[in-house]
């Protein structure tokens, strides 16, 4: 006869002991024994591993989570004695070579406790990185570091379009943007980045006019409108992100029609 308990969630035999756990594969559910036998044990915690973890374990979160999800991760974790480290990470994917930017939020002991971990990611021990505040601050920081984002390529974007539109000078746009990295006020690894891109593609050939968005101008687009921010240049830059999406405009089209109809207007035949 077996030794194993029992499910008691489900109660079927088919279940196996993991350390101080006894664990059912068929529904999921573990528990632990008490001096009765089976009790239930508190919420298991597991890392994207599908490790356990215990009582002064650390989670750390580099992606671009939303703050508030942030925030209620990490008092949840708090219940079981788990910290959660929520890092913006910027650098894109030239950070493996340059070290990445790191944002961090949460609490000021267990962030100490990891700083060789983050001194190694930073691009130097000492610059790059830091604690900016508690749990949900590095997410918010890095939102708010990609709403700028967005106004600084979108202001890139235009003054570049103006320049190639302006065909009697003939700008050698590659040229400028080389010239513009050094000494210029408005030089910036963004810069570097358009000059490469400009070098490689002048005519940006093959690239279709459409331009995604990733969650975190929006974000900060409606942390302005709640904290009763003005932010237009970051909200216009991500509403020219969506425009770019809409080859066949309705509203363009509305618009031409609602001028023929008050002024007699032309419209241009599609």
């Amino acid at each position: 006869m077996s030794t194993f308990p029992t499910c008691p969630q489900c109660g079927l035999e088919n279940t196996y002991s993991d350390g101080a756990l006894w664990v059912c594969p068929d529904c999921g559910h573990e528990w632990g024994d008490d001096a009765t036998g089976q009790a239930e044990a508190g919420p298991v915690v597991r890392d994207c591993n599908g490790n356990v973890l215990a009582a002064g374990d650390t989670v750390i979160d580099g992606g671009n989570s939303n703050y508030k999800d942030t925030q209620r991760r990490g008092a949840q974790l708090a219940e079981a004695g788990i910290h959660y480290i929520d890092c913006g990470t910027s650098g894109g994917v030239w950070g493996l070579a340059e070290g990445y930017s790191l944002m961090i939020g949460g609490d000021a002991g267990a962030v100490a406790r990891l700083q060789p971990v983050f001194a190694t990611l930073a691009p130097t021990p000492e610059t790059g990185w830091g604690h900016v505040g508690p749990s949900g601050a590095g997410h918010f920081a890095k939102m708010i570091h990609n709403g700028i984002e967005y106004g600084m390529m979108q202001a890139y974007a235009e003054g570049f379009a103006i320049l190639k539109h302006k065909q009697a000078m003939d700008f050698d746009l590659g040229t400028l943007a080389e010239i513009w990295r050094h000494g210029s006020v408005v030089r910036s690894w963004l810069l570097d980045l358009t000059a490469d891109a400009l070098k490689k593609n002048p005519q940006m050939d093959g690239i279709a006019p459409y331009v995604a968005d990733s969650g975190e101008g929006r974000w900060t687009v409606a942390e302005a409108i709640d904290l009763n921010v003005s932010a237009p240049v970051i909200t216009l830059s991500l509403l020219e992100r969506l425009r770019s999406r809409d080859d066949d405009s309705y509203a363009d089209k509305l618009l031409a029609a609602m001028r023929n109809e008050f002024g007699g207007h032309a419209v241009k035949q599609g």
